[in-house]
């Protein structure tokens, strides 16, 4: 085997750092090439990701130099087209990282079967998971639909693993080329220049990566599960991400807070647990990918209103904590996940908008977009998920604002025409009647749904269901 190329399938591993299918490439050959597949159709509703995914390439091409390691970047129309040809090569091995979606593991399948015959060696490695998705199942061998016992079988199902010892990549002889045609990272940019702002928040690498969950462990998480729920604070870890790129892995954030045993690392490690709860949802329950998890609502009378959709999307909804959200949204890529609850919460509830539409707007802004945890986090809030938010939970945004941005400084951030408003009327800033401050409709929205009239339709139109 030592012989042949040694091929690495970068797919979401931006990682030297427990990447173990680079590690067996490294370990098996002398000369390893590392190669990336870009398929623009994947990326057509996913522009944030374009230019965090583009950054990534660039830094971790800085990383395998390094290591004598060349990183080639291939675009593609079709996965099946490209191993097509890749099939009749014979002078390589190949290794990649399981990513946990079901379309790619439907084709690790389809992989591993070509490759056996055509007497290809491969070897597909554990990805970015704390536990394979098959390994956590109820007493009857069922998978669980409520995370509370999930997690708990989950933490003792990893616990009860032998560690295993850090895996340590290897410098290779000789730096090589290997596929032809190959595009660079920048082509892989969003054409029009709105992320650029992206760049005052964001640096995707490993070691920011690192340095993230350093500064958040020594500094944060012992207030995590208080100051997780304050989008003024910097209460978060701000990792996602990085873990959805794959520039860390949970298995090393979960080994830092072990080591630490602070207050709050066991709330932050359940963020860690309803991720993985996440991706065993959609592998067990594919269909709501497509659809609702709780069938029930597949005849729930949401409405079309592609004004209310735009004025959410903008931040201009007369709501400041909604309209803040959406704007740090757009700004920077990523949204507080107490921000993520109240603005889901007020489209599907307030405004009758299908879930849908807010599943697809933050695929296309969201820097940490996932497949599972997007399309679980929406039915969650929308309630037709598995362990879900009740219907009749509607978060009111005004005394989520007065509770969560008590100054109103995070609204004040991210919606600058309610600087000069006086923090009582942050909030619900239609009662403040002064023109000298604020020209309710001319300078903010008025809101574009009353909270009460809202709040009725919305129990009325659930208990229908």
């Amino acid at each position: 085997m030592g012989k042949n190329i040694g091929l690495f399938w970068l797919k979401d591993d931006f990682r030297i750092r427990k990447n173990l299918a680079l590690f067996e490439a490294t370990k098996n050959h002398d000369q390893v090439v590392a190669f990336y597949l870009y398929k623009k159709q994947k990326f057509d509703h996913q522009e944030a990701q374009k230019w965090w995914v583009s950054r990534s390439l660039e830094e971790f091409r800085k990383k395998l130099d390094k290591y004598n390691i060349n990183l080639e970047i291939i675009k593609i129309d079709s996965y099946k087209k490209f191993f097509g040809k890749l099939f009749s090569y014979k002078n390589f091995s190949i290794y990649w990282n399981k990513t946990y979606e079901p379309n790619y593991l439907k084709f690790d399948d389809y992989l591993s079967k070509n490759f056996k015959i055509n007497e290809v060696d491969f070897k597909i490695l554990k990805g970015n998971i704390l536990n394979e998705i098959n390994d956590v199942k109820k007493a009857d061998d069922t998978p669980f639909k409520v995370f509370t016992p999930y997690w708990r079988t989950a933490e003792k199902i990893y616990l009860d693993k032998i560690p295993a010892n850090e895996k340590i990549i290897l410098k290779c002889k000789k730096k090589i080329s290997y596929f032809k045609n190959i595009i660079d990272e920048k082509e892989i940019s969003p054409r029009k220049k709105w992320f650029n702002k992206f760049e005052k928040y964001w640096t995707p690498s490993e070691d920011n990566a690192l340095l993230q969950l350093k500064n958040f462990i020594n500094s944060r998480i012992e207030n995590y599960s208080e100051g997780r729920n304050f989008p003024n604070l910097p209460g978060t870890s701000k990792l996602s991400p990085f873990i959805k790129h794959g520039q860390i892995h949970v298995e090393t954030i979960w080994d830092e807070c072990q080591k630490i045993k602070k207050i709050g690392s066991s709330k932050f490690l359940a963020e860690i647990g309803w991720r993985e709860f996440n991706h065993t949802l959609i592998n067990n329950f594919p269909y709501m990918l497509t659809g609702n998890y709780s069938k029930k609502f597949d005849k729930f009378p949401w409405r079309k209103n592609p004004k209310f959709l735009s004025a959410w999307k903008k931040g201009l909804t007369g709501y400041p904590i909604v309209d803040a959200g959406m704007r740090e949204l757009y700004s920077t890529g990523w949204m507080h996940n107490r921000i993520r609850m109240i603005v889901g919460s007020f489209l599907v509830k307030h405004l009758l908008i299908n879930w849908m539409e807010g599943e697809k707007y933050f695929k296309n802004c969201l820097l940490d977009y996932s497949e599972a945890n997007n399309i679980s986090g929406w039915q969650w809030v929308a309630g037709c998920g598995a362990d879900a938010a009740p219907y009749f939970r509607i978060f009111n945004p005004i005394l989520q604002g007065e509770k969560f941005d008590k100054e109103g400084e995070y609204v004040k951030k991210w919606v600058p025409e309610l600087r000069e408003v006086p923090k009582k009327f942050i909030h619900r800033p239609w009662e403040l009647n002064n023109e000298k401050i604020l020209k309710l409709g001319k300078d903010y929205p008025k809101p574009i749904v009353l909270h009460e009239e809202a709040r009725q339709k919305a129990l009325s139109s659930f208990k229908k269901i």
